[in-house]
């Protein structure tokens, strides 16, 4: 037993509510249960009942045990003062407010409607990932709906929180932050870490001064990245970003800050997916895009949706790592990359910079994005399309993603619509 479900039986009132008495004897009849609180404080604000007679108005506070009040030092705390009903499963104790009166309590896990306990039993002890999986066919196409909508909603709002927490550590530069993000979702996800901890070691700024000359760019992404150190097989090319890398680092005071070789991973990955390859590609399209927030914020989404013309050295095209020149010409940047980047950089930015400046058109404009983009693929999707459920947008796939391992994996079947509305039956 969980103490959502008691919020959710108050919530509801889905309890036997005639002849109710507090563990003192008195007659409580409730008028009106409160208006559920998701911020701090007591469970329910602005609750009516009337108390032997006598209405009052204030809050409500739902614990499995009426002991919590106590462990929760609800007791010392003016803010629950004005509790004027302890709603718990059972009554363990008697309470006391903080300013020493007794609290009314009523204790109702033997009045909860036997259906509603049932099913919320069968949610919680259900085998399947996905809980509700085997009555997932009999839900309602609206409910469906609203669990897409509520689970996007809240990824993209969780998104903008850390995506603001490290614009404020960037001195809130949008430029920066935006290039952070760029890089922590440029390579795969195996080497996202590298990447992430490669942005913290070369500041845009940095990048910005040497724009113009390609070969400078990636001597500075490659010889920080600790990649142009100790190579096998040094060729001229390797050489010259060799001598870049070290006028470079002694210009901005790099030495010492670099990443070791040994923290970027190259098993296991496609040839078109070595760190290599991905930042001289890297390289060419910071070049091509100087200022990258405002081009995510402001170009019309048909362009957006574009994959952009990446131009690299002539090295990259016949090269995926240092010193070994490829048996054909590499690969560009692929369609299914720049979708990663505007589903993992784009949408962010524009969600956090709506809700920044209070201007819902950035947020439209990261829905539409996402509603033209194809779903990802993953094991997470793969379980959501047994159970049923089509996924054909990278709105569905994002919203489904963030259900899974923030709501289902959890079994919080009740902050989510399908669990309310088969617990509502």
């Amino acid at each position: 037993m969980k103490e959502d479900f008691l919020q959710f039986v108050w919530q509801y009132q889905y309890f036997e509510a005639q002849d109710l008495q507090t563990t003192e004897g008195d007659t409580v009849q409730i008028l009106d249960k409160g208006k559920w609180n998701i911020d701090s404080g007591a469970d329910f604000q602005y609750a009516r009942i009337r108390l032997n007679g006598v209405e009052w108005v204030g809050t409500v506070e739902i614990h499995l045990q009426a002991s919590d009040w106590q462990k929760h030092a609800h007791n010392q705390n003016l803010a629950y003062q004005n509790v004027i009903l302890h709603v718990v499963w059972e009554a363990d104790t008697p309470n006391f407010r903080a300013d020493g009166t007794p609290l009314p309590t009523i204790a109702i896990g033997t009045r909860v409607f036997g259906k509603a306990l049932q099913q919320y039993h069968h949610l919680l002890q259900s085998p399947q990932k996905i809980a509700c999986a085997s009555q997932w066919l009999d839900v309602k196409n609206l409910t469906k709906v609203q669990l897409l909508d509520k689970a996007l909603l809240k990824r993209l709002e969780r998104k903008s929180s850390i995506l603001h927490q490290s614009w404020q550590n960037n001195a809130q530069d949008w430029e920066e932050t935006a290039y952070q993000l760029l890089l922590r979702y440029w390579g795969m996800k195996i080497n996202q870490e590298a990447f992430t901890r490669l942005a913290e070691r070369l500041p845009l700024k940095i990048i910005a001064k040497q724009r113009d000359n390609i070969t400078q760019v990636e001597a500075l992404l490659l010889g920080q990245a600790g990649l142009l150190e100790k190579v096998e097989n040094t060729d001229d090319y390797t050489q010259e970003l060799q001598r870049e890398y070290t006028f470079l680092a002694q210009k901005y005071q790099l030495k010492g800050t670099a990443l070791s070789a040994v923290e970027w991973q190259f098993a296991r990955l496609r040839p078109a997916n070595l760190p290599t390859l991905r930042l001289g590609q890297l390289a060419g399209f910071l070049r091509l895009f100087p200022h990258l927030f405002s081009y995510f914020l402001h170009i019309e989404i048909e362009d957006l949706l574009k994959k952009p013309v990446v131009v690299t050295s002539n090295y990259w095209e016949t090269h995926y790592t240092l010193g070994k020149p490829a048996k054909s010409k590499t690969p560009a940047l692929g369609e299914t990359a720049w979708q990663n980047i505007l589903i993992n950089v784009a949408v962010p930015l524009l969600a956090c910079y709506s809700k920044y400046t209070q201007d819902e058109g950035y947020m439209d404009k990261a829905f539409t994005v996402l509603q033209f983009l194809p779903a990802e693929k993953n094991s997470i999707l793969e379980m959501w399309e047994d159970v049923g459920l089509k996924v054909t947008t990278a709105f569905d796939s994002q919203a489904l993603i963030e259900q899974y391992t923030l709501g289902c994996e959890a079994k919080k079947c009740l902050s989510c619509p399908v669990g309310t509305e088969l617990l509502r039956r």
